[in-house]
């Protein structure tokens, strides 16, 4: 009996724990660049009770075993990579990655952030940097004279400037992927970092070797679906709901046990 109880008891955690990734995924339906999470489970121990194949006489055995259970673990909260969906801004700063790959950040102890969320500014030098301040990675900086900036398909960054009869070539964007998106280190601030498992980031112009095409005056909005995740939500809180249940019969069945001598 009690082990019903720790066994509903894991499922009514695991819930719990689907609904915490729900409501994050439903925070951030507007977060520039945001990928939804799902959350994965595994099933706990067995404990055998029968083995299955075991005799049960000199030319029988048991064509089944019998095994109990010890509930459900979440074991991992993966990202999505899928496209969100495109929204025209108008901005010239503004930069959408059509496909795979992600912006590259220079953090203030030097080393590499990377980021879907391309909804980029000038600071007082001229450089292109994130909402943070961080300075886009090629850094690139803008003349303070510039009137008109161009973001091409491919990565190259132009502008006018007066009194010039062609338009100035500032720098290259260049796009990094990874082997498993799925394995980068979320930072927040819609930043996340390489790990062992994300593996090395292979950084290349975009448009080549798999990276993405960029889409000026655009930004990429989140990829979570707002009545998929609410969907998600009603069936975690029913499964929540039932273990409870099972909780609370596990629980009157020790009672009536309990009181069969008065």
């Amino acid at each position: 009996m009690m082990r019903a109880l720790w066994t509903a008891g894991s499922g009514m955690s695991a819930q719990q724990a689907n609904v915490d990734v729900i409501s994050n995924n439903l925070a951030n339906v507007n977060t520039t660049g945001f990928k939804k999470s799902r959350i994965d489970f595994q099933d706990l121990m067995y404990q055998t009770i029968k083995q299955a194949g075991s005799a049960t006489g000199p030319d029988t055995q048991l064509p089944s075993g019998i095994q109990m259970g010890h509930g459900v673990r979440q074991v991992a909260t993966q990202k999505i990579y899928t496209q969100g969906n495109f929204q025209q801004t108008g901005n010239t700063l503004d930069v959408a990655i059509e496909g795979d790959g992600f912006f590259q950040i220079t953090m203030a102890d030097g080393t590499i952030a990377y980021t879907r969320d391309g909804s980029f500014k000038k600071d007082s030098q001229g450089r292109i940097v994130n909402s943070d301040g961080y300075p886009l990675e090629p850094q690139i900086t803008i003349p303070e004279a510039a009137t008109e900036i161009m973001i091409s398909a491919d990565g190259r960054v132009t502008a006018t400037i007066p009194g010039q009869t062609q338009s100035e070539e500032l720098g290259q964007l260049q796009i990094a992927r990874f082997i498993n998106p799925a394995g980068l280190n979320n930072l927040g601030r819609n930043l996340l970092a390489e790990t062992a498992a994300s593996g090395s980031p292979v950084v290349a112009n975009p448009g080549t070797d798999g990276a993405g095409t960029l889409q000026q005056r655009y930004v990429e909005m989140s990829n979570v679906q707002v009545v998929e995740e609410m969907v998600n939500m009603i069936v975690a809180q029913r499964a929540y709901e039932i273990n409870s249940k099972a909780v609370t019969t596990a629980d009157d069945m020790l009672s009536q046990a309990a009181n069969l001598k008065r």
